[in-house]
């Protein structure tokens, strides 16, 4: 029998099930709807927020250790130190924003992942400030006890992005999968007027909406969780009319499939149309 990796045991223990759900509708009521929640998702960058400034706080600190291991400027130590902590306020930030609207397993590996960075700035924290009082050996003490903390607050998040796929784009698949050119998907006649519904092409579910004349297609499959966009709702943003994913909220522009609020970043795959003098509906992947 295969050993059972940690990361497994966290995903299947449900001890902090109660915390997580209350602290993860804790912060998504006290970050509602609005500018602040798609800046800290990363939605004006096309891409989340939380692992390139993670990244600089991290290597901010890593740089700190490494000068404390050659004995180097011990100024520089804590103006990296400093650094480091000023950045891991935002990084934080966006990293407890993005949890909050993840599935549970997620979320329970995140919740440990958020613990150990905490740990971490604690360690930073009292390591800066004995250095400050001019206590320095007991401060690189810290600090390299504080770098065990980050290393395994970054194991889980690698787990996190690379084993669970929290933060990738779930519709990247879709240009793979779908050959260039047209393709009869259905039937005009067979689509109902104003209501979305779900469409198989080939590997992929497509959502398909039909307005008069005009029929939207865009890959069913929400690019932040893959939820199901055909049971979301349609509503108008500024004008515009939108879609918004019935699990986690993210509403993409029908016209081109563009993300206008998240927790999803990456666009929401689009296809072309146009109707055969038969009625056959056809698509075709929209050139980006």
């Amino acid at each position: 029998m295969p050993p059972v990796d940690v990361t497994d045991r966290i995903e299947r223990s449900t001890g902090a099930d109660k915390p997580i759900r209350i602290l993860a509708k804790a912060v998504r009521r006290r970050i509602g709807p609005g500018w602040l929640r798609d800046l800290l998702h990363g939605v004006p960058l096309g891409k989340p927020l939380h692992p390139p400034v993670a990244n600089i706080s991290l290597g901010l600190l890593a740089a700190a250790t490494v000068l404390d291991v050659t004995r180097s400027d011990p100024r520089a130590a804590r103006v990296l130190i400093a650094g480091g902590l000023a950045t891991a306020m935002p990084a934080a930030a966006a990293g407890i924003t993005d949890w909050s609207v993840l599935h549970r397993e997620q979320q329970r590996i995140g919740f440990v992942h958020a613990l150990a960075n905490l740990t971490a700035l604690g360690l930073y924290t009292g390591s800066l400030a004995l250095r400050l009082a001019g206590r320095e050996r007991t401060g690189r003490a810290l600090s390299f006890a504080a770098l065990s903390a980050s290393t395994v607050g970054g194991y889980l998040g690698g787990h996190m992005a690379y084993r669970q796929a929290a933060g990738a784009n779930h519709a990247e698949s879709v240009s793979h999968l779908v050959p260039l050119g047209w393709h009869d998907l259905c039937d005009i006649a067979d689509l109902p007027e104003g209501r979305p519904v779900t469409r198989r092409l080939g590997y992929i579910d497509l959502f398909v909406l039909r307005a008069g004349g005009n029929v939207t297609v865009l890959a069913d499959h929400c690019a932040h969780l893959a939820g199901p966009l055909h049971q979301g709702r349609l509503v108008s943003e500024d004008g515009t009319a939108c879609v918004v994913c019935p699990w986690h909220g993210s509403t993409f522009r029908l016209a081109d499939g563009a993300v206008m609020h998240g927790p999803a970043t990456a666009p929401q795959p689009s296809f072309q149309t146009r109707i055969r003098r038969d009625g056959i509906l056809q698509v075709r992947p929209a050139q980006t």
